[in-house]
């Protein structure tokens, strides 16, 4: 019988209620993303998935139940074989077989399917899929699986984001499900920041699951499935472990979070096949065209860029032209790594300036083969 595996105790004193942390939002210092304490977890061993005491409580669970079967285990790259796979999921992998990945973001005015319309037809022929998540600028957005459907309908293959913060698990089960149905390549789990961050302070914290219970759900939909994780936010000796626990749940790749230089990632990798799995990489590249996007980016939890990055950008003549070659020259250094299979472009769009960072991405990804035919 296949199993939903029931939430265990959360970690006492975790703003997020998570068992199986900690979370991307460590800061440098070791302290929560929202309060000036400690991370729970600093000092918690790795839990391992699943837990002994979830697994003690499953439950028949309908979504890992009847036709749609059950939730596969982790898959490495030499095997990362067809499956019941959405169409734009085998694509993907047709696409990772033959050559590198190329996944941008998509820099849309939140709620603007005209938008959304716009970017696309940018984009559209330069890159091979666009990741929609959330954002703490424009917490109010599209549901997933429509948001999907736009990007579908604008000629685009879309991975979407899924986060633990606003639904509890009826509702993330029913968006998973309603993704699949809506075609899109995969979905990124993730536990998601708090509330508390970005601008809706007033809309009550969910998290009834963590972004590694999402994983097999998202499986058993018949998803590629990616996580996060963040190498150089502490407990540093750790992330490599709870890496390995995320694909001991079924994740397929890793989209890591900035973790300064190439060899630094190289080093991480390196840490994880240690472990014993062999999960593909698409590493993050960040692309800065302006001063306001590099703010964004100096305020994201553990981010380290490469030395000397957003100075030599934004000390340029051109900005703009400088940034999409530091992109650039950074995803060919990072496509060297064994074990990267592509690259994840993004960045934060200046409020109104959405179709020149699609130019920007645009570009980047048209220099690094993407979107053309196999």
């Amino acid at each position: 019988m296949n199993l939903l595996l029931a939430s265990p105790a959360a970690a006492p004193g975790c703003p997020k209620l998570m068992h199986y942390g900690p979370c991307g939002g460590v800061s440098a210092d070791g302290s929560c993303e929202i309060a000036p304490t400690p991370c729970v977890f600093l000092d918690r061993p790795t839990v391992a998935w699943p837990d002994a005491a979830e697994a003690a409580s499953a439950r028949p669970d309908p979504l890992l139940n009847g036709s749609l079967g059950a939730a596969p285990g982790p898959a490495l790259l030499p095997s990362l074989s067809p499956g019941r796979r959405t169409p734009a999921g085998e694509e993907v992998l047709a696409i990772i077989r033959s050559r590198p990945l190329v996944m941008t973001g998509l820099p849309a005015v939140p709620m603007d399917s005209a938008s959304i319309a716009a970017c696309a037809d940018i984009m559209r022929d330069s890159v091979d899929v666009v990741l929609s998540g959330d954002s703490g600028r424009a917490r109010v957005q599209f549901p997933p699986s429509y948001r999907a459907e736009l990007i579908r309908r604008n000629g685009l293959r879309a991975w979407l984001g899924v986060n633990c913060r606003d639904r509890n698990r009826v509702a993330l089960e029913g968006e998973l499900l309603a993704l699949a149905d809506a075609g899109v390549a995969g979905v990124h789990c993730v536990t998601g920041d708090h509330t508390d961050l970005g601008d809706r302070a007033d809309a009550k914290p969910v998290f009834d699951l963590e972004g590694i219970q999402l994983v097999p759900r998202a499986r058993a939909a018949g998803l590629l499935v990616s996580v996060a994780e963040s190498p150089a936010s502490p407990p540093v000796d750790r992330r490599a472990a709870r890496l390995i626990e995320k694909a001991h749940a079924g994740a397929e790749f890793c989209l890591p979070q900035y973790a300064g230089e190439t060899s630094d990632l190289a080093r991480y990798i390196d840490e994880v096949r240690a472990g014993g799995v062999d999960i593909p990489f698409v590493a993050g590249v960040p692309v800065v065209i302006d001063r306001i996007g590099a703010e964004l980016l100096a305020s994201f939890a553990a981010a380290i860029l490469p030395a000397g990055f957003i100075e030599g950008i934004l000390d340029a003549r051109d900005p703009f032209e400088a940034g999409i070659r530091a992109s650039v020259a950074l995803a060919e250094e990072l496509l060297e790594l064994d074990g990267v299979v592509g690259i994840a472009a993004a960045g934060g769009a200046q409020v109104g300036q959405e179709l020149q960072f699609a130019r920007a991405l645009a570009r980047i990804g048209a220099e690094l083969g993407g979107g053309a035919s196999l």
